[in-house]
């Protein structure tokens, strides 16, 4: 294992290898442990490549705080959803401002999902419903942030005291919040050996089964920690309840050594053992944050201010305190530390609207995990945005079976070699087409379609060598398989007798 990896910090071959090859966690972290910080950051990167890890870089936002009013709650939801930044929802702040209206915090999560369209991201709950916590808790201004480097328990010596009777009393509406929900965080912190911020294990292993029941993306918490051993129990439990999506927490839950390198390596390690080939982060430093994404990290959760992550991402030691506003913040460090791919950085509501595009057309018995070759369709990005809103609304224009209606030729040129290209061939090979030429702007894609496609299809999958004119006039027949609009439309400029998807 060492030896594939370490091969595949300059290679996109043995990375591939190492991508289909069957993964144990602890001969991963074994062997990241031993590369250089520079050597992380390159294998973490090459890991963000598709099809071998998700290459979106995205927000996700906290909106929502204990003491806000329901106006700007509300207000901070519609300007994320404007962005197009999915909604991480504190379950327990949307429950004690439903509280002050008289509310249930359901009713709260409902109003939100009406006025809204961006997956929404479920956390703070458990085995009740929303959870619950004192005042001294739900305010606390960020002390073991604001101090760091590393956890020593809360600086005012606080646990995460739960209100029980108050959970209880709303425990009717737990499956509500989760059907409205996009994706479910749980946290495996406990586990690692940090009881005193976060829930048992049996919670957590309750709102997965939970998820689960209703097909919705599930989000694993842990910490970076020593960055071996409490990483290791992280990553296998994780594994163990089928998490999608890798979340790691660094600032004062980094006790590495070198925080920064640390920081790297945590995600480098997520990127290649995640499922769903999607790393992010809940909290971590500036710094970290830097490290993260030239590494691999795909979501940063940030937010409003008073939100705690508002604070606890893209500030340092010393500044990172309850009120600071996140936002905006982590969207410069990002736009400084991530190379801009087909999407900008981070992706905004045109990117969302084109992915959700995807993901519907494709439907959800294609999708991920379902696989063709090697690889799933899509990541754990296509299993959140079919549970939302945005989804749910949007119209297609043509499905997967229309398309292929269309087609009569035995030769078929696909332009856009992402997923719905995997799709689309699938479908035309087996209407019995003979030829199926796959090209795409960017040489890997083409090429890693093609051989992927060839292990399954008894088609003759063929390269296209980025030649959309050219191909176009060779296959008797042509799609643009791009969702997509402004590559959609500079193809159809020059194919346009293509069929059209959008």
């Amino acid at each position: 294992m060492y030896e594939l990896i370490k091969e595949s910090i300059n290679s996109d071959e043995s990375a591939l290898e190492l991508a289909k090859s069957k993964k144990d966690v602890e001969s991963v972290v074994d062997a990241i442990s031993e590369l250089s910080f520079k050597e992380t950051m390159k294998l973490g990167t090459r890991f963000k490549k598709f099809p071998i890890g998700c290459d979106l870089t995205e927000i996700v936002v906290g909106t929502c705080a204990s003491d806000l009013e329901k106006m700007d709650l509300f207000g901070n939801c519609l300007l994320a959803n404007m962005i197009g930044a999915p909604i991480h929802i504190c379950a327990y702040a949307f429950s004690d401002i439903a509280e002050k209206y008289g509310q249930r915090g359901v009713e709260i999560m409902e109003e939100v999902y009406n006025i809204t369209d961006v997956p929404l991201d479920l956390d703070h709950f458990g085995k009740y419903g929303a959870m619950r916590f004192p005042k001294h808790i739900v305010g606390c201004g960020g002390d073991c942030y604001n101090q760091g480097p590393n956890f020593t328990e809360c600086p005012r010596g606080r646990i995460h005291e739960r209100l029980i009777d108050k959970e209880k009393s709303e425990e009717l509406d737990k499956e509500t919040w989760v059907k409205l929900s996009s994706s479910v965080a749980i946290n495996l912190s406990s586990e690692q050996g940090n009881d005193g911020h976060a829930a048992p294990l049996e919670e957590a292993k309750d709102l997965a089964a939970l998820a689960k029941k209703y097909g919705k993306g599930l989000e694993a918490i842990m910490f970076v920690g020593d960055g071996y051993d409490e990483l290791i129990t992280g990553f296998k439990r994780a594994i163990e309840m089928e998490v999608d999506v890798f979340v790691i927490e660094g600032g004062p839950f980094n006790r590495c050594e070198n925080t920064n390198e640390g920081f790297a390596k945590a995600i480098a390690m997520s990127r290649i053992l995640c499922p769903g080939k999607v790393v992010a982060t809940n909290g971590a430093y500036e710094s970290e944050c830097r490290a993260g994404l030239k590494s691999g990290l795909n979501v940063i959760i940030t937010g409003f201010p008073k939100n705690h992550h508002g604070y606890m991402c893209g500030f340092e030691p010393k500044t990172a305190r309850r009120g600071k506003f996140g936002l905006p913040r982590v969207i410069k460090i990002m736009n400084e530390e991530s190379k801009a791919g087909p999407t900008r950085v981070p992706i905004q509501r045109e990117e969302l609207l084109a992915l959700t595009h995807a993901v519907k057309l494709a439907g959800s018995e294609n999708i991920y995990p379902k696989t063709i070759g090697s690889f799933a369709i899509g990541d754990a990005h296509w299993v959140t945005i079919q549970n939302s809103k945005m989804y749910k609304e949007m119209n297609i224009p043509i499905s997967l079976e229309e398309i292929s209606n269309k087609i009569n030729g035995d030769s078929v040129s696909l332009h856009g070699g992402r997923f719905i290209s995997w799709l689309v061939a699938k479908e035309l090979d087996k209407k019995g087409v003979e030829e199926i030429i796959i090209t795409d702007s960017d040489p890997w894609v083409e090429k890693v379609s093609v051989n992927n496609l060839q292990e399954e299809l008894n088609a003759t999958i063929i390269p296209g060598h980025k030649d959309d004119k050219s191909v176009g006039l060779i296959a008797k027949e042509s799609v643009i398989t791009t969702t997509i609009p402004k590559i959609h439309n500079a193809i159809k400029s020059k194919i346009p007798h293509a069929i059209n998807i959008i």
